[in-house]
């Protein structure tokens, strides 16, 4: 069966199988039970409420798709021009110039920049729990939205993902925003660029999926009927990939850089589609292995895993065939070009080595898992060391791994595991953490008070930069921190020189409002009223369309800002008594 690119309202036929996975922002394991029990299949226990495809999955369509959604980079955008910047630095360039281009759009009207502060109003009143969930909620009901301009949604309330009900009263903000910026006309400039990404995403997406088919020797024509679409959107977070299940489909965002995603995450998401129907079917056999989750209640995985014991056996099971075929960073075993007999029992010996090496890094892995409270992962890991060797394909004997498991010595084992005290994170539910390093940790310093590394990391970044930048906008952010690292150890006049440089250098719009934030509370404590007042409106002006950049500006024009223990009123009176104590003549010029 072939896998398909969809792009520019026409269908690339290609070679193989192209797919992937991983940030699920439901996993509603019960809406496939409906959808499983259609295909004879035996669903999982629980009750969630079926949900209907998305519009991005057509029926009659490829079952592995490859493809852009105009629906899911509308919303991206909107997200984009209303603070979402996480993973900036590190997307494919076409992000920085699909915002620099809305960015235009909205500098050149003013009806445009009040569309885009009403949008940025409701996403900012909408978050949830300040992480990747919040975005997660906008990219669900991107996929029930049929084409622009109508953007309306494919389906009624009840039969789309609870998150996406959540915020669907956007959509006539979304839909003026469309049209204000003419955010069409940008997409098709940037169409070409997307399929470029597409192609370079073909080949190394084919070749995961391929292997995997080979290890588990099921051929892809095995999942008629069920479908694995693939969604880029390079406006999202490299670190974000975004996995929905519906019924037996399953839809896939991932944001590539010049052809490169978390392939670990995508073969992870991927063993999913192949092994939950398998399994599924065999629910009631699973449901046997009850004692086990008496065993991990203080495992630190999710407590869907250590209370559904289909999910528990599902994740073991990929993660033991993780473990069987990850890349160990090894390099393989090659024979020598040329040996003759005498050779061989070196040869034999040094492939030993070889396969030990190999075995000690998988080992590894596995007894990994294990501690984090997969704990039927070593049993799945001891089986496919028999399958590996069998001709049967893993769907034929998938039932003799499940039927043959001996339940009374998995729950020893599992008695016998020291878990450890925190999880490593689901692939399917969380995003990759983020190391934070240069102006973010700088930025992050800051916000915990630690003012000298803050401004010793700040420095760093600008004599990287001396003498013409590289990246005029990490210069201007670095003059952003060491502004206010000045300005919290006493040095206003050098805070206020580095504020002004960035007004003068910068073209973020929120690095350049908040400067003038800064400058008008600096010239409120310096009792210059009327200077502030023209420093918070120039803020208003810049409009970022953050509703905490509105707020401060706003509360600076309506009352100066203060700190305790400080008076403008004080400094009038003292001034006022220095002047009937002194020579006028001798006053400093103000």
């Amino acid at each position: 069966m072939p896998i398909m690119m969809k792009m520019s309202g026409t269908t690339k036929s290609l070679v193989c199988l192209c797919a992937v996975v991983a940030l699920m922002a439901a996993a509603p394991l019960n809406a496939q039970k409906d959808a499983f029990a259609k295909q004879g299949q035996a669903p999982p226990a629980a009750e969630i409420q079926h949900e209907k495809a998305p519009g991005v999955i057509d029926p009659a369509g490829p079952t592995i798709s490859l493809q852009p959604s105009e629906q899911v980079f509308i919303m991206a955008t909107a997200l984009n021009m209303c603070g979402y910047d996480e993973g900036l630095s590190e997307s494919a360039p076409m992000r920085q110039r699909v915002r620099d281009e809305v960015q235009k759009a909205l500098n050149a009207s003013e009806n445009a920049r009040d569309i885009r502060d009403q949008l940025c109003l409701y996403i900012e009143q909408h978050k949830l729990t300040g992480t990747l969930h919040d975005v997660s909620q906008y990219i669900s009901l991107a996929l029930y939205l049929s084409a622009p301009p109508e953007m309306e949604a494919t389906a009624e309330l009840p039969e789309m993902p609870p998150d996406a009900t959540q915020v669907i009263e956007i959509l006539p903000i979304l839909r003026k925003f469309l049209a204000a910026v003419d955010l069409n006309s940008i997409w098709l400039t940037m169409r070409r660029q997307y399929e470029d990404e597409v192609n370079k995403l073909h080949d190394p997406l084919t070749k995961m999926i391929v292997d995997t088919d080979l290890y588990l020797k099921m051929p892809a024509s095995t999942y008629d009927g069920r479908h694995f679409i693939v969604v880029i959107e390079p406006m999202l977070s490299p670190s974000m990939v975004n996995a929905r299940i519906y019924g037996v489909d399953y839809v896939v965002i991932v944001s590539p850089v010049n052809g490169q995603i978390k392939m670990s995450d995508v073969k992870h998401t991927y063993l999913h589609y192949i092994i939950e129907p398998l399994l599924y079917a065999r629910s009631n056999a699973i449901d046997r292995t009850q004692p086990v989750l008496k065993e991990v209640r203080e495992a630190p995985m999710e407590f869907l895993y250590r209370s559904d014991s289909v999910a528990l056996t599902i994740e073991c099971l990929i993660k033991a065939i993780e473990a069987r075929t990850m890349d160990t960073g090894i390099p393989a075993f090659v024979m020598p070009a040329k040996a003759d007999r005498a050779d061989y029992a070196k040869i034999e010996h040094d492939k030993q080595v070889w396969q030990q090496k190999v075995n000690t890094v998988r080992l590894a892995a596995m007894t990994h898992d294990m501690k984090q409270g997969f704990v039927l992962t070593q049993y799945f890991y001891e089986q496919l060391q028999h399958f590996e060797h069998d001709p049967a394909s893993l769907k034929d004997t998938i039932g003799e791994m499940v039927y043959s498991m001996d339940v009374d010595q998995q729950a020893h084992r599992a008695r016998e595991v020291e878990f450890d005290k925190q999880a490593d994170g689901d692939v399917l539910r969380h995003s990759t953490p983020h190391k934070l390093e240069g102006l973010d940790l700088a930025e992050a310093r800051l916000a915990a008070g630690d003012v000298n590394t803050a401004m010793a990391i700040a420095h760093s970044s600008l004599k990287v930069h001396e003498g013409g930048a590289e990246n005029p906008a990490d210069t201007a952010r670095a003059e952003f921190v060491l502004a206010r690292c000045e300005a919290m150890t006493g040095h206003p006049l050098d805070a206020i020189t580095d504020f002004h440089k960035v007004i003068a250098t910068s073209k973020e719009l929120r690095l350049l409002s908040w400067s003038h934030i800064y400058l008008g509370r600096m010239l409120d404590l310096s009792c210059k009223r009327e200077d502030a007042l023209s420093e918070y409106r120039a803020a208003l002006e810049v409009r970022d369309g953050q509703m905490d950049t509105r707020a401060a500006a706003e509360r600076g024009v309506k009352t100066p800002f203060t700190v305790k223990g400080h008076s403008c009123e004080d400094e009038d009176k003292d001034a006022d008594t220095d002047k009937s104590d002194k020579d006028p003549a001798a006053a400093p010029k103000q």
